[in-house]
């Protein structure tokens, strides 16, 4: 039976291009995701956008000489471009700067606000003394004041995962330009996350399949909750539709409470765009309907805390009651997938600090599947992962070229030499069906691992069906059985339907040279269906205009199943899969990103 999926993948901040670090945690795992869901024949509904609100981007844009819009609509196209690039098969990558976005986040906080979980607070807000603007929370650093660790961001301490305010750090100063930071009284709108101590810690309990490290962090956080400011003094973001709110032009609301609303806002504008403006319902009213989000290990406070406090307020469903608001009852996450970081050198990606490997930079030369399938073998799925070139080099070497490819070229060659077409199997032998039955059974196994977004494990069984497949053709040497042609076709044969198998197992990593591969052995139409940038107008104000990333995913033939192949289908000799990089290129790494020494 058919299962509706959400994959919530995290907001890209759009202050600049992504870097591999950044789609290690939020892209490839959610797109890899995804593509199974589909594949195993569920309905899948995955939505994400730029985050485009704040502080941080008013300072990009003025570094660059732009307008606020300006530089976001800038960094909206190249991430989109980027991502397109990667292959993520998003159903709707939007933005948080739209008229359907500003409405939704609106409503749903007039839901929170009327069912008492919003409260007005007199408080300290830290100011830039050069410049008069506000500093946001994140901007700010310093000592934590709990466990003393030297970093400590103005939110929260990454260190031991507790919320603070940046009036409490040690020696507080700001990111942007080292000052320290002046704090003056305002007036701000709170999330009484306290109300929600009993919900959510009841909610958090029942959640024993989360990633042990995800689990750990969010009931720690449950400990210690106090009310959370969701709006902030400045004139970029979504209005406040509150009487002596609304007409304020320097109170917005804070970036990081509209940023996750972008979930629902995007499902609502992804309905509207296809004709249907209540499909979205299908992914979060509907209680058998699952939803999963995916992010990196810095993002768990909002989506393991943060976020299921803001459904459970609209829904009524806080330690104060309430009633449901305007969406109906909203699905809480059935999981938040968090992957580690991906750092180099044992310092985490940053663009500040000068460690950084542009995604297009990398697309532009090695392709997507080559970094796809890296950051699913070798990613921060469970822990911190350290990227080197030399990895990265041998991965692609070993077991894309030499393993995968290698498997892919002799079998089509030798059948298109010495059949033209897909052979018939005349003279089959136990080893054939022992091949054959692994790589059949691997699709339980394979899929088993991808349901709990088990990558690397995932990886690792379907490339070991490649690796069964090699040695079967080592050991039957068709190349030797000129005199015995129709054994030889049997092995053939066998290794052809072994390669069809591998190479569905391996879509979901590999997706464009999935479609490669589904070609050489004869078949046409669309295997693995790739995303489409779309220039779009904005629903709510058809002057502006802005790419979005869909695709037509429910047209591709990849299911996830053995299909026996078609005895007969013409083949012609392949190209090699994947080329093999220089050895040198791991101890050097390319021009644009070299190893230092």
């Amino acid at each position: 039976m058919s299962a509706s999926v959400l994959t919530a993948v995290a907001w890209p901040y759009a202050n600049g291009p992504r870097h591999i670090g950044h789609v290690s945690g939020f892209g490839v795992p959610s797109d890899v995701f995804s593509r199974y869901q589909r594949m195993a024949g569920n309905q899948v509904l995955m939505v994400s956008g730029t985050d485009e609100h704040g502080t941080p981007i008013s300072v990009q844009a003025e570094k660059e000489g732009m307008t606020t819009r300006q530089l976001a609509d800038k960094y909206n196209r190249v991430i989109a471009e980027d991502l397109q690039g990667l292959g993520l098969s998003y159903d709707l990558f939007t933005r948080t700067t739209t008229g359907n976005h500003y409405a939704v986040v609106q409503q749903l906080f007039l839901a929170l606000h009327r069912n008492g979980y919003v409260l007005p607070k007199t408080t300290t807000g830290a100011i830039s003394p050069s410049t008069g603007r506000t500093l946001p929370d994140r901007y700010i650093e310093g000592t934590c004041p709990i466990c003393g660790y030297d970093g400590a961001r103005g939110d929260q301490c990454d260190n031991c995962g507790n919320q603070l305010d940046p009036a409490d750090l040690i020696n507080p100063v700001s990111r942007i330009n080292g000052e320290k930071p002046q704090f003056v009284e305002t007036e701000h709108l709170f999330l009484d996350l306290p109300a929600f101590t009993e919900s959510l810690g009841e909610w958090l309990s029942t959640r024993t399949d989360w990633r042990p490290n995800v689990l750990k962090f969010a009931q720690n956080l449950v400990e210690d909750m106090r009310p959370r400011a969701i709006s902030r003094d400045l004139d970029w973001g979504v209005p406040i539709p509150l009487d002596g709110w609304r007409d304020q032009p320097m109170k917005r609301f804070y970036v990081w409470f509209d940023a996750v609303i972008g979930y629902l806002s995007a499902s609502v504008e992804w309905a509207r765009r296809t004709g249907d403006a209540d499909a979205w319902k299908q992914y979060w009213t509907d209680p058998s309907a699952k939803g999963y989000y995916f992010m990196g290990k810095d993002n768990i406070t909002f989506h393991a805390q943060i976020w299921p406090t803001l459904l459970m307020g609209h829904n009524g469903q806080g330690d104060k009651g309430g009633e449901p608001g305007p969406f109906g009852t909203l699905n809480l996450p059935d999981e938040i997938v968090s992957s580690e970081f991906l750092t180099m050198s044992g310092s985490k990606f940053s663009t500040s600090r000068g460690t950084v490997i542009y995604v297009r930079d990398f697309l532009r030369e090695f392709g997507p599947d080559t970094l796809r399938y890296f950051i699913s073998v070798a990613g921060p799925e469970n822990q911190d992962t350290d990227f080197t070139w030399d990895e990265f080099v041998r991965r692609t070497n070993f077991e894309l070229a030499n393993e995968w490819g290698n498997l892919v070229n002799r079998s089509i060659s030798m059948a298109a030499k010495n059949n033209g077409a897909v052979p018939a199997p005349t003279a089959p032998k136990a080893a054939d069906e022992e091949l054959k039955a692994l790589s059949r059974n691997a699709f339980g196994t394979v899929g088993g691992h991808l349901e709990r977004s088990r990558f690397k494990a995932a990886a690792q069984e379907a490339m070991r069906v490649v690796s069964a497949a090699n040695k079967y053709l080592s050991d039957q040497e068709p190349w030797k059985l000129k005199d015995d042609p129709d054994r030889r076709d049997a092995v053939l044969h066998t290794a052809l339907q072994v390669v069809s198998d591998a190479n569905t197992l391996l879509t979901p990593f590999l997706p464009h040279s999935a479609q490669k591969v589904h070609e050489l052995l004869g078949g046409t139409g669309v295997w693995s269906a790739q995303p489409e940038i779309r220039e779009v107008a904005d629903l709510d104000d058809e002057s502006i205009e802005y790419p979005v990333l869909m695709g037509e995913y429910a047209a591709e033939q990849a299911a996830w199943r053995s299909t026996d192949i078609e005895v007969g289908r013409p083949l012609n000799k392949p190209s090699p899969l994947f080329a093999k990089l220089d050895p040198k290129l791991g101890e050097t790494g390319p021009e644009w990103a070299p190893i230092e020494s």
